[in-house]
């Protein structure tokens, strides 16, 4: 007879081989992880990334909570192209590479400029919209007439982190002092306070300060200055779940969707339709 110590351990030994076998048969036999289309065909569900404060892109009415705009509009389309619901995931610049590389959503849609930055970590569509950079200030700023006056030794330019503007102006203004601010709100009463100068933005939400406030005036450059594509982008590494969202901005240029989205928000001069 052996001792019952040695019958216990050797016992003890068997079931942890057993245990050992069944995970290794099991991870053996687990299936690859499906990619994002067919996840989200599976899932019956699209999670788009927007900016809710994005006028004419993706805003949220404060008093419906509905959103509006060319990007939230067309997600909608691309849901239906998919034959799936859409959910909305609240984003911005500063979360964007984090929130779509960290599957927080399986596209950001509201109006996202391609950048060298941002295209070393994440991938775009072909282009939808394209924008200058402009600039507001107020109507009493005695200080900027042209957009010539803006970088000069004393004026103070605001820029919203994370946004495209916050790298160009820093690498642009040689005169002028960057104010990096976190939010856009931030960015408007630093503007109205008169505690800066201007503010950077693009044609959508140059419009919402035009249509919305009775102090913001638009300083326009007299050539191009910074023009943008923006885009639909999509985590790295899935080159069929871009393919298919490719597909889709192909397809509203071509039947006239995309037209019709940014009409609806007077943004058909910024569409790219090619």
């Amino acid at each position: 007879m052996f001792p019952s110590s040695w019958v216990r351990s050797v016992r003890t030994g068997l079931l942890l081989l057993c245990a050992l076998g069944t995970v290794q048969l099991s991870a053996a036999q687990t299936p690859p992880a499906a990619n994002r289309l067919e996840r989200v065909l599976a899932a019956k569900k699209v999670r788009v990334c927007i900016w809710p404060d994005y006028y004419g892109v993706s805003l949220r009415s404060p008093r419906t909570q509905q959103l509006a705009g060319v990007d939230a509009d067309l997600a909608q389309e691309l849901g239906r192209d998919l034959g799936v619901a859409v959910e909305y995931v609240d984003s911005s610049f500063a979360k964007l590479v984090s929130d779509v590389t960290g599957d927080r959503c399986d596209l950001a849609m509201f109006a996202v400029g391609v950048t060298p930055q941002r295209a070393e970590k994440l991938m775009f569509t072909r282009p939808t919209l394209a924008s200058d950079i402009y600039a507001i200030t107020t109507r009493s700023n005695r200080r900027i007439k042209t957009w010539d006056d803006i970088d000069k030794p004393g004026v103070v330019v605001a820029v919203m982190k994370g946004t495209l503007h916050e790298p160009v102006m820093r690498a642009r203004l040689k005169a002028a002092t960057l104010l990096v601010l976190d939010t856009p709100m931030a960015r408007e009463q630093e503007v109205e306070s008169g505690r800066a100068d201007v503010f950077m933005t693009d044609f959508p939400y140059s419009r919402r300060m035009l249509e919305t406030t009775d102090w913001a005036r638009l300083v326009a450059p007299t050539s191009s200055y910074h023009m943008t594509d923006y885009a639909y982008a999509v985590a790295p590494g899935d080159e069929k779940w871009l393919g298919r969202v490719e597909q889709f901005v192909r397809d509203i240029k071509r039947d006239g969707r995309l037209l019709r989205a940014a009409s609806r928000y007077k943004l058909e001069s910024i569409a790219v339709l090619n």
